[in-house]
């Protein structure tokens, strides 16, 4: 019987093929970081759309309707590629749709009437982005060492939020905030803007081409079906009917919706709380926004052989505490320079936490449905996304507060520490470890 995997030793180029597949998370970081969260959005409800107000919250349906279409789709295409034995046709189409629309932000004049096609793209580009993380996280425990798994997930995450940066600062010093735009690019009609969406298509493609080209496809143990769309529709079936059952992966999954809620309210409401309290000005808030993102990304690098040494599930643990005792000296800060203090520090346990949950559900994923079990991964990651900025949005209103208001990201931080406590995580169990080629259930 062949494995469904083997060690990254035995496999021809394997430390060739493990670097390709670590530079992609280089290549399309980028996209959250440029176009999402910090330059293509602002000038979006400031040029594009009619007035801000109405441009933010298109803007926000866009991001929703695209997240809402990851979270359907991404287990159902996941369930299809562990049939079709193939997972790099997947996320090649992914890319290549998410790359595509990017690079047609072009065409985004200010001013356009053409706001709604534009919108479109924006939300065709990011379900591309979010369903290629579906194919690409289920490709690491068929590459990595089981015993480096760990590592593996944090550096390729710390250099993810590297390569985000440096493509930033790029397009701001290179584009924006300058007199002579790179390749003469001129800034009437707002072109050295619009420019930038064409530099983070071409960076995905330089910097993402080497997956494709040296990162080979696992071994399957099982034969690949001739009918994979019934045969993965099955699988999924099956599967939700034994998750439902309850299970680590269950527990897990559970956990991870409720803190990756406060995460994903943390890094939405986290501007606005330093514009609000602190009257930082939108050039300061960038620069805390980088900064976070520097010590997020040095925090998942530095634990990623913490990972591997104490294991994901009490890296997420040890991570969440610290995320709940720094992020109460946040809100107790009356003083910027102490916001600036306790934020940055957070920042470092932040990367922690999402490279971990990722390295906790490699080693949780039967071999043989290790893309399905990351397209429920990616739902669970965005299924109740709205209910953080709700709560938050409600409780500050009722507490006239905005402290009041972030203090309900910590309590999505404990409520997911509690459930995942309890959870039980593989080691050298035969049944459900990445290093085994066994495939069962959890």
């Amino acid at each position: 019987m062949v494995s469904a995997r083997r060690d990254a030793a035995a496999i021809p180029g394997a430390r060739r093929a493990m670097w390709s597949w670590f530079l992609f998370d280089w290549a399309n970081s980028p996209f959250p970081t440029v176009i999402i969260t910090f330059v293509f959005s602002a000038y979006f409800t400031k040029a594009v759309a009619p007035d801000p107000i109405s441009g933010t919250a298109w803007w926000g349906y866009a991001i929703s309707l695209s997240a809402l279409a990851v979270a359907i789709a991404g287990p159902v295409l996941g369930a299809i590629a562990d049939h079709t034995g193939r997972r790099k046709p997947w996320l090649l189409a992914s890319s290549l749709l998410a790359v595509t629309a990017c690079g047609m932000l072009w065409f985004a004049a200010p001013g356009t009437e053409a706001v709604w096609w534009i919108l479109i793209l924006v939300a065709v580009a990011n379900f591309g982005f979010e369903l290629g993380t579906v194919f690409y996280n289920a490709m690491l425990p068929e590459l990595a060492p089981a015993a480096r798994i760990g590592r593996w997930s944090g550096w390729a995450w710390g250099l993810g939020f590297a390569g985000g940066l440096v493509c930033l600062v790029v397009s701001l010093f290179g584009f924006i905030q300058t007199d002579r735009p790179l390749f003469g690019i001129a800034e009437e009609d707002a072109a050295n803007v619009r420019a930038v969406a064409v530099f983070v298509a071409v960076w995905w493609v330089v910097f993402g081409w080497p997956l494709f080209a040296f990162t080979p496809e696992a071994v399957r143990r099982l034969p690949v079906s001739h009918r994979p769309i019934a045969g993965g529709l099955r699988s999924l079936a099956g599967t939700l009917r034994h998750i439902g059952k309850g299970g680590p992966v269950l527990r897990f999954l559970v956990a991870r919706m409720i803190y990756t809620d406060g995460l994903t309210t943390l890094f939405a409401f986290g501007g606005i709380y330093a514009a609000g309290t602190f009257g930082m000005e939108l050039n300061q808030v960038i620069l805390f926004g980088i900064g976070l993102n520097v010590t997020a990304g040095l925090g998942a690098a530095a634990f990623a052989t913490i990972d591997d040494r104490i294991g994901s599930r009490r890296t997420i643990v040890v991570s969440l505490l610290c995320l709940l005792v720094l992020g109460a000296l946040v809100l107790l800060a009356d003083d910027v320079m102490w916001f600036w203090v306790f934020g940055l520090m957070l920042g470092i346990f932040i990367g922690p936490v999402q490279s971990a949950s990722r390295t906790l559900m490699a080693r949780l994923a039967p071999a043989d449905s290790r893309t399905e079990m990351f397209g429920l991964f990616a739902l669970s990651g965005k299924a109740t996304a709205f209910i953080g900025p709700a709560l938050l949005g409600w409780v500050t209103a009722l507490a006239d507060s905005q402290r009041a208001g972030m203090a309900t990201i910590l309590a999505f931080f404990v409520v997911g520490l509690v459930i995942l406590w309890p959870l039980r995580e593989p080691g050298s169990d035969a049944a459900i470890h990445p290093n085994d080629g066994s495939g069962g259930r959890p």
